[in-house]
């Protein structure tokens, strides 16, 4: 076990990207071959590439890239990880392949075109496909960002985990990026969390409601949530392969063994530089929560699982317009009367909260277009503009591919107008 750290004293982030054909944007699951010219090593699952890890996930079309070791700052890891994107897409040239951003593939058939990872450690990945049929959308086609933020000992755990519980039903409003699957609009800014919320339903205790249970304490975690899981999965998993941290497929996870909380709520945005921007707008706004800075620790405890969970439904749907009870908006000290939307709320955390942040540079284009615009579900919507023909959805999913190659946001201008606030 690794030695626990304080509060927001360290930051583990990870990032998962498709691989996909140069020319087609097809997935291409070329993931060992990466990693193999990488680490110089045949069936390598990792590659150690300065500040920046590169890793295998349950496909082989997915590439996860994460922090070395964890950071001190979010400040400058930006520009680390676009330097490794830059370093993937050259060894990806002569497999005829890139990498391409958002959450999910517009037009990945994951039932015919998926291929799990088929070395180290591939015996888990079948467990789990022989119990949950990994060839689905909410296995098989899904990116996310996740961060890890530290904990040291009962209080912080119980305070931080408070304040995700609390914050994780709006974080669809600013992260939602993958509105069209299967060639067509979804009628969900965020489906691949739609999808993802449902891929454990034969064991519905992996997942619960996606928001966490209102555990405030180490021991009663374990007691109320991993032992029970652990428990239903075990006849389907003879081997007890998944009796472990990971199994637990909630919004928000402890990993116990390194003393964090892993956010996984998070769909991946078009480039690290709006990846970034959005992790510092939540750990911001975290921060703001676990101080106390406009509601108490008691309050942020008192709030249901299903209450959350009906809010974080709604803005999986619709993202920033999401309109969430006034007595909701004032843990953030938003007050307002009736109904406010999702994306008010944000505004006022970065306002408030991520001038106390090291702030870096790199987040200010993508925090403008982030914030006062909208979600990339959003203005990917406005790109495609009704046309859901495969030309026209890989057409602006190779703009995309060339906004994480250049590391810029994605901005629709005039003709997005629509589709903002």
């Amino acid at each position: 076990m690794t030695k626990a750290k304080p509060l927001f004293s360290a930051f583990g982030i990870e990032i998962e990207y498709m691989i996909v054909d140069r020319e087609t944007l097809a997935v291409k699951p070329v993931a060992d071959a990466l990693l193999a010219a990488a680490a110089g090593q045949e069936g390598a699952e990792d590659a150690v590439m300065g500040p920046v890890t590169w890793s295998n996930e349950l496909v082989a079309h997915v590439l996860e890239m994460k922090v070395s070791k964890p950071a001190k700052t979010l400040k400058g890891l930006s520009a680390a990880f676009a330097k490794s994107v830059a370093k993937a897409d050259a060894l990806l040239a002569p497999l005829g392949a890139r990498l391409l951003p958002t959450g999910a593939h517009p037009l990945m058939d994951p039932f015919r075109e998926t291929v799990l990872w088929p070395h180290e450690h591939g015996e888990l990945y079948q467990t789990f496909d022989s119990i949950f049929n990994c060839k689905g959308h909410g296995w098989a086609n899904l990116q996310s960002m996740h961060i890890n933020l530290p904990f040291k000992g009962d209080d912080e755990f119980g305070r931080l985990h408070a304040a995700i519980r609390v914050l994780l039903p709006i974080m669809p409003a600013l992260a939602a990026s993958t509105p069209i699957l299967d060639g067509k609009a979804t009628g969900f800014l965020d489906a691949r969390l739609e999808h993802y919320a449902h891929n454990a339903d034969r064991v519905p205790s992996v997942m619960g409601a996606v928001i966490p249970e209102a555990v405030f304490s180490i021991d009663e975690y374990h007691q109320r949530i991993l032992a029970p899981l652990y428990r239903d999965i075990a006849p389907l998993d003879p081997k007890g392969l998944l009796q472990d941290d990971f199994l637990n497929a909630r919004g928000a996870i402890p990993r116990f063994e390194r003393s964090t909380i892993e956010i996984r709520v998070l769909d991946t945005q078009e480039c690290p530089a709006a990846d970034f921007a959005l992790a510092a707008v939540v750990v911001a706004a975290l921060k703001g929560l676990v101080e106390e800075r406009w509601s108490t620790y008691e309050e942020q405890k008192s709030w249901g699982t299903r209450e959350l969970a009906d809010i974080l439904a709604k803005t999986v749907r619709d993202a920033g317009r999401t309109k969430v009870p006034e007595e909701y908006a004032h843990l953030f000290g938003v007050y307002a009367p009736s109904f406010i939307p999702a994306r008010v709320i944000w505004r006022r955390l970065a306002l408030s909260a991520l001038p106390t942040m090291d702030f870096d540079p790199d987040w200010e284009r993508p925090l403008g277009v982030l914030v006062d615009q909208s979600s990339l579900a959003r203005r990917i919507l406005a790109a495609v503009d009704g046309d859901y023909r495969p030309g026209t959805i890989k057409k602006v999913y190779g703009l995309l591919a060339d906004c994480l190659q250049n590391n810029e946001p994605f901005n629709v201008g005039i003709l997005g107008a629509p589709y903002y606030l």
